[in-house]
């Protein structure tokens, strides 16, 4: 990614600091999408502007699977990251079901993200899978030897492991190469949804070794609505979406080539610019813990400390609700995330919070900073001013409500 240009938010005044939420497209995306925008021709009709249409679809497919280092026939184009982990759980299941009726297991852990959580739920709830959520650590790292015992107490019956590649609300990157090899002693594939680590981290689908890859174009300076599932064809995947038999027969629906042309720039700028953009945005986020800590002593960071995300700033804020101090910080313009979900407009603690042992308080009393490819020096500095008073303003509340 090249060096931060300024953007809309910066001259309204605003702060963005929730780039692991939604990342601003990236300046190549934006004009790749502008030129194909107006193109007309359906990429599966056999005229000339069908074959134009497709020819950009395929072009893409060739450069993500260069950039990510698959196979082009491996990227399945999506709508988004939801829709890849749902193909991957669900699809993957009922192949490997289909071929051995045993294989009723799907193992993950605690701290993944509802795109798969949710999924894994509704399977179990109908009866589908037997899923088991393995621990994670203080760190929100996955206990590798809980993963072990669970796949060796009976490998037969396991469909699937999913393991995120970084988790999106602390940052700890995972040990999926410790997992892939657990998995490969026993031939049960694996899948990570990858959507916060590609473009932050070296993410390398082949020398990965995992079956099946999740990322989405919003989180790395692509377009909303367009991503994929890399998935090794020799994996067996049933469809979920049947139609026309796009995408190898797994995704029906009609492609959307000026969406997949953006993701394939984005991607490819994306990676190519990893390296330079870790160490701008790591140092970004270093600073930004360091001077928080000054103004708030007892801040902590959550997450592990060294291998996380280089744009993730996971901060506890004792005495505080974070919510309200998220709202706090936005009425000053400082945009960033608490990571915790909310059910009808009532605040939850984190479910990543509460699986790395925070109790209920303390899995509330927290702010996701995440930092990304539009990030300045000036951003920080005024994250810190605005923190110290909003934190201040915060605890008399939470004193009051208390």
């Amino acid at each position: 990614m090249s060096a931060p240009a300024p953007s809309d938010t910066a001259a309204s005044g605003t702060v963005y600091l929730d780039h692991a939420a939604t990342t601003p497209m990236l300046p190549v995306a934006v004009e790749t999408m502008r030129r194909h925008l107006l193109e007309v021709g359906n990429a599966s009709s056999l005229h000339g502007s069908g074959r134009a249409a497709r020819r950009v679809v395929e072009e893409s497919r060739e450069a993500i699977a260069q950039a990510l280092n698959c196979r082009p026939g491996e990227v399945v184009f999506t709508s988004g990251g939801t829709e890849s982990d749902n193909l991957a759980l669900k699809g993957i299941l009922w192949g490997r079901q289909a071929q051995d009726p045993r294989r009723t297991r799907i193992l993950s852990s605690a701290g993944e993200h509802h795109a798969v959580l949710d999924p894994l739920h509704w399977l179990a709830e109908r009866g589908q899978a037997e899923v088991e959520l393995l621990r994670i650590d203080s760190a929100g790292r996955l206990d590798v030897d809980a993963m072990r015992a669970a796949v060796e107490r009976d490998p037969e019956s396991v469909a699937l492991i999913s393991l995120m590649w970084a988790n999106n609300e602390v940052g700890t990157l995972q040990p999926v190469d410790e997992v892939v090899r657990i998995a490969a002693e026993h031939g049960i594939p694996v899948h990570t949804d990858a959507v916060q680590a590609v473009g932050a981290v070296p993410v390398d689908f082949a020398a990965s070794g995992v079956d099946a890859l999740t990322f989405t174009g919003h989180k790395l300076g692509g377009p909303y609505g367009v991503g994929a599932l890399v998935v090794r064809r020799e994996v067996p995947v049933t469809a979920l979406l049947h139609g026309g038999g796009q995408e190898r027969d797994i995704r029906s629906g009609t492609l959307n080539p000026p969406g997949i042309a953006a993701l394939a720039a984005a991607v490819r700028s994306a990676i190519e610019q990893q390296p330079a953009h870790a160490a701008r945005v790591g140092a970004l986020r270093d600073e930004l813990v360091r001077r928080v800590r000054e103004v708030v002593p007892d801040a902590h960071l959550h997450g592990d400390p060294g291998q996380r995300l280089p744009g993730n700033a996971h901060l506890g804020f004792p005495d505080c609700e974070g919510d309200s101090l998220l709202m706090l910080l936005d009425a000053q313009g400082i945009e960033c995330s608490t990571g915790s979900a909310c059910s009808a407009g009532v605040p939850q603690p984190s479910h990543v919070l509460l699986a790395m042992g925070c109790d209920p308080v303390q899995a509330r009393h927290s702010l996701r900073f995440s930092l990304g490819h539009t990030s300045t020096a000036s951003d920080v500095d005024a994250a810190v001013a605005a923190l110290g008073p909003a934190v201040e303003r915060a605890r008399l509340a939470y004193g009051r409500a208390l």
